[in-house]
Protein backbone atom coordinates (compact mmCIF):
# COMPACT_ATOMS: atom_id res chain seq x y z
CA UNK A 1 0.00 0.00 0.00
CA UNK A 2 2.94 2.66 -1.25
CA UNK A 3 1.44 6.11 -1.55
CA UNK A 4 2.06 6.23 -5.06
CA UNK A 5 1.53 3.39 -7.95
CA UNK A 6 2.21 3.19 -11.55
CA UNK A 7 2.30 0.15 -12.31
CA UNK A 8 0.02 -2.44 -14.76
CA UNK A 9 -3.14 -3.44 -13.07
CA UNK A 10 -3.91 -5.32 -11.26
CA UNK A 11 -1.59 -3.56 -8.38
CA UNK A 12 -0.08 -7.22 -6.33
CA UNK A 13 -0.01 -6.95 -2.31
CA UNK A 14 1.26 -8.88 0.01
CA UNK A 15 0.35 -9.65 3.52
CA UNK A 16 2.73 -11.67 5.56
CA UNK A 17 0.53 -13.03 8.81
CA UNK A 18 2.50 -13.68 11.09
CA UNK A 19 1.36 -15.90 13.96
CA UNK A 20 -0.99 -14.61 16.56
CA UNK A 21 -1.76 -11.60 13.90
CA UNK A 22 -4.65 -9.25 14.47
CA UNK A 23 -7.40 -10.50 11.95
CA UNK A 24 -9.91 -7.21 12.90
CA UNK A 25 -7.03 -5.38 10.68
CA UNK A 26 -6.19 -7.77 8.01
CA UNK A 27 -9.69 -8.09 7.07
CA UNK A 28 -10.25 -3.95 7.63
CA UNK A 29 -7.13 -3.68 4.89
CA UNK A 30 -8.10 -6.54 2.58
CA UNK A 31 -12.25 -6.13 2.18
CA UNK A 32 -12.20 -2.45 1.17
CA UNK A 33 -9.94 -3.82 -1.93
CA UNK A 34 -11.97 -6.46 -2.95
CA UNK A 35 -14.58 -4.13 -2.85
CA UNK A 36 -13.42 -2.07 -5.29
CA UNK A 37 -12.45 -4.64 -7.87
CA UNK A 38 -16.47 -5.52 -7.51
CA UNK A 39 -17.77 -2.12 -8.03
CA UNK A 40 -15.30 -0.83 -10.49
CA UNK A 41 -15.88 -4.43 -12.46
CA UNK A 42 -12.31 -4.53 -12.92
CA UNK A 43 -9.52 -6.57 -11.16
CA UNK A 44 -7.70 -3.01 -9.71
CA UNK A 45 -5.74 -5.06 -6.82
CA UNK A 46 -5.07 -8.47 -6.08
CA UNK A 47 -2.89 -10.16 -2.61
CA UNK A 48 -1.22 -12.47 -1.62
CA UNK A 49 -0.67 -14.37 1.80
CA UNK A 50 2.18 -15.50 3.46
CA UNK A 51 3.28 -17.07 6.51
CA UNK A 52 7.13 -18.10 7.94
CA UNK A 53 6.37 -21.59 6.67
CA UNK A 54 3.84 -21.64 4.37
CA UNK A 55 1.33 -23.12 6.32
CA UNK A 56 -1.83 -21.78 8.42
CA UNK A 57 -1.68 -19.21 10.56
CA UNK A 58 -3.62 -18.67 13.62
CA UNK A 59 -4.82 -15.11 14.29
CA UNK A 60 -4.94 -14.19 17.79
CA UNK A 61 -8.93 -14.96 18.07
CA UNK A 62 -7.94 -18.31 17.66
CA UNK A 63 -9.05 -18.61 14.03
CA UNK A 64 -6.68 -20.32 11.46
CA UNK A 65 -6.21 -18.82 7.43
CA UNK A 66 -4.58 -20.49 5.05
CA UNK A 67 -1.68 -18.96 2.68
CA UNK A 68 -0.75 -19.04 -1.11
CA UNK A 69 3.07 -19.08 0.14
CA UNK A 70 6.21 -19.36 2.26
CA UNK A 71 8.52 -16.40 2.53
CA UNK A 72 11.49 -16.11 0.65
CA UNK A 73 10.09 -15.69 -3.30
CA UNK A 74 7.88 -12.73 -5.00
CA UNK A 75 10.29 -10.69 -4.69
CA UNK A 76 8.56 -8.44 -7.52
CA UNK A 77 5.56 -7.23 -5.06
CA UNK A 78 5.18 -3.75 -5.26
CA UNK A 79 4.20 -3.65 -1.55
CA UNK A 80 4.20 -5.98 1.47
CA UNK A 81 2.00 -5.20 4.64
CA UNK A 82 3.16 -7.52 7.99
CA UNK A 83 0.32 -7.87 10.10
CA UNK A 84 1.27 -8.04 13.48
CA UNK A 85 -0.36 -9.00 16.97
CA UNK A 86 1.28 -10.12 20.14
CA UNK A 87 5.12 -10.17 20.67
CA UNK A 88 5.90 -10.18 17.00
CA UNK A 89 9.34 -9.63 17.67
CA UNK A 90 9.51 -13.00 18.70
CA UNK A 91 9.17 -13.95 15.18
CA UNK A 92 11.85 -12.18 13.46
CA UNK A 93 14.36 -14.60 11.93
CA UNK A 94 17.45 -14.77 10.14
CA UNK A 95 15.91 -15.80 6.85
CA UNK A 96 12.79 -13.19 7.24
CA UNK A 97 15.41 -10.85 7.93
CA UNK A 98 17.24 -11.57 4.31
CA UNK A 99 13.61 -11.84 2.88
CA UNK A 100 12.66 -8.31 3.92
CA UNK A 101 16.18 -6.67 3.16
CA UNK A 102 16.15 -8.11 0.10
CA UNK A 103 12.47 -7.03 -0.71
CA UNK A 104 13.33 -3.16 0.33
CA UNK A 105 16.49 -3.88 -2.32
CA UNK A 106 13.84 -4.45 -5.13
CA UNK A 107 12.08 -1.30 -4.43
CA UNK A 108 8.95 -3.00 -2.72
CA UNK A 109 7.37 -0.73 0.03
CA UNK A 110 7.05 -2.16 3.79
CA UNK A 111 4.45 -1.75 6.03
CA UNK A 112 3.23 -2.81 9.19
CA UNK A 113 -0.57 -3.37 10.34
CA UNK A 114 -0.83 -2.95 14.23
CA UNK A 115 2.56 -3.67 15.63
CA UNK A 116 3.92 -4.90 12.59
CA UNK A 117 6.31 -1.82 12.87
CA UNK A 118 7.36 -3.06 15.48
CA UNK A 119 9.17 -6.26 13.74
CA UNK A 120 10.43 -3.31 10.85
CA UNK A 121 11.81 -1.82 13.29
CA UNK A 122 13.63 -4.77 14.98
CA UNK A 123 15.08 -5.37 11.28
CA UNK A 124 16.14 -2.23 10.82
CA UNK A 125 14.11 -0.96 7.67
CA UNK A 126 12.74 1.78 9.66
CA UNK A 127 16.01 4.08 9.58
CA UNK A 128 14.61 7.79 8.38
CA UNK A 129 10.77 6.85 8.67
CA UNK A 130 7.89 7.47 10.16
CA UNK A 131 5.60 4.69 11.99
CA UNK A 132 1.85 4.96 13.79
CA UNK A 133 0.87 2.19 15.65
CA UNK A 134 -1.93 1.05 17.81
CA UNK A 135 -2.66 4.25 20.35
CA UNK A 136 -1.76 1.17 23.44
CA UNK A 137 1.40 0.29 21.92
CA UNK A 138 3.07 3.71 20.79
CA UNK A 139 4.78 3.88 24.53
CA UNK A 140 6.33 0.71 24.20
CA UNK A 141 6.94 1.06 20.73
CA UNK A 142 8.74 4.62 21.70
CA UNK A 143 10.67 3.27 25.11
CA UNK A 144 12.46 0.60 22.43
CA UNK A 145 12.93 2.61 19.92
CA UNK A 146 13.38 6.01 20.71
CA UNK A 147 15.07 6.89 17.50
CA UNK A 148 12.74 6.05 15.23
CA UNK A 149 10.10 8.86 14.68
CA UNK A 150 6.40 8.11 15.48
CA UNK A 151 2.90 9.63 15.24
CA UNK A 152 -0.40 9.11 17.17
CA UNK A 153 -2.44 9.06 13.45
CA UNK A 154 -4.67 6.73 12.06
CA UNK A 155 -2.18 5.52 9.10
CA UNK A 156 0.80 7.20 7.47
CA UNK A 157 1.45 6.55 3.78
CA UNK A 158 4.93 6.78 2.16
CA UNK A 159 6.89 6.05 -0.88
CA UNK A 160 9.28 3.47 0.79
CA UNK A 161 7.19 2.57 4.05
CA UNK A 162 3.24 2.68 5.36
CA UNK A 163 1.88 1.95 8.36
CA UNK A 164 -1.74 2.07 10.34
CA UNK A 165 -3.05 2.23 13.79
CA UNK A 166 -4.54 -1.59 13.30
CA UNK A 167 -8.38 -2.12 13.64
CA UNK A 168 -10.55 0.08 11.53
CA UNK A 169 -7.30 2.09 10.81
CA UNK A 170 -6.47 -0.69 7.91
CA UNK A 171 -9.98 0.07 6.58
CA UNK A 172 -8.70 3.96 6.07
CA UNK A 173 -5.84 3.02 4.67
CA UNK A 174 -7.16 1.21 2.10
CA UNK A 175 -9.46 3.74 1.29
CA UNK A 176 -7.33 6.65 1.00
CA UNK A 177 -5.27 3.94 -1.44
CA UNK A 178 -8.47 3.26 -3.34
CA UNK A 179 -8.78 7.42 -3.62
CA UNK A 180 -5.63 8.43 -4.89
CA UNK A 181 -5.31 5.62 -7.45
CA UNK A 182 -9.11 5.38 -8.55
CA UNK A 183 -10.66 8.25 -7.58
CA UNK A 184 -12.77 9.85 -4.37
CA UNK A 185 -15.89 8.82 -5.56
CA UNK A 186 -14.84 4.84 -5.92
CA UNK A 187 -13.90 5.15 -2.35
CA UNK A 188 -17.01 6.72 -1.07
CA UNK A 189 -18.63 3.77 -2.78
CA UNK A 190 -16.40 1.14 -1.26
CA UNK A 191 -17.13 3.13 2.12
CA UNK A 192 -20.59 3.04 1.84
CA UNK A 193 -20.79 -0.57 1.53
CA UNK A 194 -18.79 -1.03 4.26
CA UNK A 195 -21.20 0.68 6.39
CA UNK A 196 -18.51 3.46 7.17
CA UNK A 197 -20.03 6.44 7.53
CA UNK A 198 -16.98 8.39 6.36
CA UNK A 199 -13.55 8.95 4.71
CA UNK A 200 -11.67 9.19 7.70
CA UNK A 201 -7.78 11.34 7.21
CA UNK A 202 -5.00 9.94 8.31
CA UNK A 203 -4.75 12.94 11.13
CA UNK A 204 -8.04 12.19 12.31
CA UNK A 205 -7.93 10.93 15.89
CA UNK A 206 -7.23 7.04 17.34
CA UNK A 207 -8.50 7.12 20.25
CA UNK A 208 -12.03 8.86 20.69
CA UNK A 209 -12.45 12.40 22.33
CA UNK A 210 -11.51 12.38 26.57
CA UNK A 211 -15.33 13.71 26.95
CA UNK A 212 -16.70 10.59 25.17
CA UNK A 213 -14.17 7.61 27.24
CA UNK A 214 -14.43 9.55 30.66
CA UNK A 215 -18.76 10.09 30.06
CA UNK A 216 -18.70 13.51 31.07
CA UNK A 217 -17.91 17.55 29.46
CA UNK A 218 -16.82 18.93 33.05
CA UNK A 219 -13.92 21.10 31.43
CA UNK A 220 -11.37 21.00 34.50
CA UNK A 221 -11.92 17.62 34.84
CA UNK A 222 -11.25 16.33 31.03
CA UNK A 223 -8.26 18.85 31.38
CA UNK A 224 -6.79 17.19 34.92
CA UNK A 225 -6.74 13.95 33.29
CA UNK A 226 -5.57 14.89 30.04
CA UNK A 227 -2.66 16.25 31.81
CA UNK A 228 -2.39 12.91 33.68
CA UNK A 229 -2.16 11.19 30.67
CA UNK A 230 0.59 13.53 29.03
CA UNK A 231 2.50 13.20 32.51
CA UNK A 232 3.44 9.59 33.09
CA UNK A 233 6.92 9.76 33.49
CA UNK A 234 7.17 12.50 35.38
CA UNK A 235 4.23 12.93 37.10
CA UNK A 236 2.74 16.57 38.21
CA UNK A 237 1.89 17.17 41.57
CA UNK A 238 -2.00 17.23 42.14
CA UNK A 239 -1.73 20.89 43.49
CA UNK A 240 -0.43 21.80 40.18
CA UNK A 241 -2.72 19.42 37.80
CA UNK A 242 -5.47 21.01 39.75
CA UNK A 243 -3.84 24.74 39.34
CA UNK A 244 -3.63 24.18 35.57
CA UNK A 245 -7.11 22.79 35.71
CA UNK A 246 -8.97 25.63 36.87
CA UNK A 247 -10.03 24.38 39.85
CA UNK A 248 -9.05 23.95 43.53
CA UNK A 249 -7.29 20.75 45.05
CA UNK A 250 -10.71 20.50 46.90
CA UNK A 251 -12.81 20.60 43.84
CA UNK A 252 -10.44 18.63 42.01
CA UNK A 253 -11.09 16.01 44.63
CA UNK A 254 -15.19 16.24 44.29
CA UNK A 255 -14.93 16.05 40.86
CA UNK A 256 -13.03 12.80 40.23
CA UNK A 257 -15.13 11.52 43.39
CA UNK A 258 -18.69 12.43 41.97
CA UNK A 259 -17.83 12.01 37.86
CA UNK A 260 -15.41 9.10 37.96
CA UNK A 261 -16.18 7.49 41.87
CA UNK A 262 -12.27 7.16 42.53
CA UNK A 263 -9.73 10.16 43.69
CA UNK A 264 -7.21 12.11 41.18
CA UNK A 265 -4.56 10.01 43.13
CA UNK A 266 -5.87 6.65 42.43
CA UNK A 267 -6.41 7.68 38.86
CA UNK A 268 -3.48 8.61 37.99
CA UNK A 269 -1.32 5.68 39.94
CA UNK A 270 -3.84 3.49 37.76
CA UNK A 271 -3.05 5.30 34.65
CA UNK A 272 1.07 4.67 35.07
CA UNK A 273 0.61 0.78 36.04
CA UNK A 274 -1.24 0.50 33.53
CA UNK A 275 1.30 1.39 31.17
CA UNK A 276 3.89 -0.27 33.32
CA UNK A 277 1.99 -3.56 32.58
CA UNK A 278 1.75 -3.02 28.23
CA UNK A 279 5.73 -2.42 29.04
CA UNK A 280 6.26 -5.69 30.80
CA UNK A 281 4.03 -7.54 27.86
CA UNK A 282 5.62 -5.99 25.02
CA UNK A 283 9.12 -4.76 25.87
CA UNK A 284 12.19 -6.49 27.33
CA UNK A 285 12.73 -3.58 29.15
CA UNK A 286 14.56 -4.42 33.12
CA UNK A 287 11.31 -3.63 35.37
CA UNK A 288 13.22 -0.90 37.56
CA UNK A 289 13.78 1.18 34.03
CA UNK A 290 9.85 0.32 33.52
CA UNK A 291 8.90 1.67 37.10
CA UNK A 292 10.86 5.09 36.28
CA UNK A 293 9.53 5.44 32.98
CA UNK A 294 5.94 5.14 34.75
CA UNK A 295 7.31 7.99 37.57
CA UNK A 296 7.58 5.62 39.89
CA UNK A 297 11.34 6.48 42.39
CA UNK A 298 11.96 3.30 43.41
CA UNK A 299 11.63 -0.72 42.60
CA UNK A 300 10.41 -1.43 46.44
CA UNK A 301 7.15 1.39 45.64
CA UNK A 302 6.39 0.24 41.68
CA UNK A 303 6.36 -3.40 43.13
CA UNK A 304 4.26 -2.82 45.59
CA UNK A 305 2.06 -0.38 43.80
CA UNK A 306 1.63 -3.27 40.73
CA UNK A 307 0.81 -6.35 42.97
CA UNK A 308 -1.59 -3.98 45.01
CA UNK A 309 -3.64 -3.29 41.79
CA UNK A 310 -3.17 -6.50 39.49
CA UNK A 311 -2.21 -9.04 41.93
CA UNK A 312 0.68 -9.99 40.51
CA UNK A 313 4.39 -8.47 40.68
CA UNK A 314 5.99 -6.69 38.04
CA UNK A 315 8.32 -9.78 37.52
CA UNK A 316 5.41 -12.54 37.59
CA UNK A 317 3.95 -10.38 34.80
CA UNK A 318 7.15 -10.44 32.66
CA UNK A 319 7.49 -14.39 33.36
CA UNK A 320 3.99 -15.15 32.49
CA UNK A 321 4.47 -12.79 28.65
CA UNK A 322 7.41 -14.88 28.13
CA UNK A 323 5.60 -18.19 28.09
Amino acid sequence: MRLHYSGPLPERIGFLLLPRFSMMAFFSAVEPLRIANRISGKTLFEWTLFSLDGGPVTASNEMALLVDQPIGSALDLPSLALCGGFDPEAHLSRPLMAWLHRLDQAGCALGGLDTGGFLLAAAKLLKGERITLHWESLPAFRERYPMIETSDELFELGERRFSCAGGAAAMDMALEVIARRHGTKLAVDVSEQLIHERLRSRSDQQRMSLARRLGTHHRPLIEAVSLMERHLEAPLPLADIAKRSGVSSRQLQRLFEQQLNTSPRQWYQQLRLKRAQRLLNETEMGVLDIGIACGFTSSSSFARAFRAHFGLSPAEVRRHAGN
